[in-house]
């Protein structure tokens, strides 16, 4: 097995361990080094550029706070050092907000050296992994993994820990209209919902069943049993007009069917648009057509 894959399937851990992050000996600035385990001010740390989520629950962020001022901080956060005491923070931002919250003045931190890409990266597996995100947040940190990060599908599913068809999954998302989205991240509809709409090609028709999942409170299985009986429906081909053909034009067609002594079809669309068909059954008597059309 090649070993670098492994240390990618353990997600962030395997980043925050990896040589690139954890650098002791080339920054001494400030009272703490790379690769320390330190308590830090809280107005020496600076947020985040990268946070991929922006709205935090305020009663999750304050149920927190109350624990942290009862057991403290169980697990430190991770920043970079910056400068001389200066960090800025990599990952656990509710963490962070809420010991603010809690009055701590102070924060116990993992410090690491990262260059943005890796800023970026940490900030996003961190999110999907220790975060009660929805699954169109979920989608989007996925996408910005792949876009932003240059990650393939196959790194990205390592990075997280999920196999590569829940990584697609979530991304097919994206591809849903921006009415089925808000109402993912709103929550008035779930990931099998989403799903199964996914599958009904027309948008319109995606549109209006989800509009009927909100209002009669249908179930995963009540959509996955419409969208297969949309499916199920034939598709119905428009038939192309026919013209009748002009009377020159249909002499014309006898003119050349006589002469080549074979069945000649013509057809002709509202535009004025045609083709002639010239008929054979064997090969021998295609060979003495294209003689006869040379002469």
């Amino acid at each position: 097995m090649n070993p670098k894959k492994k240390a990618l399937g353990r997600g962030l851990s395997a980043i925050l361990e990896s040589p690139e992050t954890d650098i002791t000996s080339t920054d001494i600035s400030g009272s703490f080094v790379a690769g320390a385990v330190a308590s830090i001010p809280v107005s020496q740390i600076d947020p985040n550029p990268f946070q991929p989520r922006e709205d935090f629950d305020p009663d999750a962020l304050n149920d927190l706070a109350s624990s942290i001022k009862e057991q403290g901080i169980i697990q430190p956060i991770t920043v970079r050092k910056m400068g001389y005491d200066k960090y800025q923070l990599i990952s656990g931002e509710r963490r962070l907000k809420a010991s603010k919250l809690a009055g701590l003045e102070e924060i116990p931190c993992y410090i690491r050296i990262a260059n943005d890409q890796q800023m970026l990266e940490m900030a996003l597996v961190e999110n999907i992994q220790r975060e009660s995100l929805n699954s169109l947040e979920i989608a989007i940190s996925y996408q910005r993994l792949l876009d932003e990060c240059e990650l393939t599908q196959e790194e990205l599913s390592q990075r997280v820990g999920k196999n590569r068809a829940t990584v697609a999954n979530y991304i097919r998302l994206l591809k849903l209209p921006a009415e089925i989205q808000v109402a993912i991240r709103d929550s008035k509809i779930s990931m099998g919902h989403a799903r199964a709409l996914i599958n009904i090609d027309d948008e319109d028709t995606q549109i209006t069943i989800l509009r009927n999942v909100i209002l009669k409170d249908l179930s995963v299985r009540e959509v996955e049993e419409i969208a297969r009986n949309l499916n199920k429906q034939p598709t119905t081909k428009k038939e192309s007009k026919k013209v009748e053909l002009p009377a020159v034009m249909d002499e014309l067609c006898n003119t050349i069917a006589g002469k080549l002594n074979t069945k000649v079809s013509v057809s002709l669309n509202n535009k004025g648009r045609g083709n002639i068909v010239i008929s054979f059954s064997s090969q021998k008597e295609l060979q003495r057509l294209l003689s006869n059309l040379n002469q």
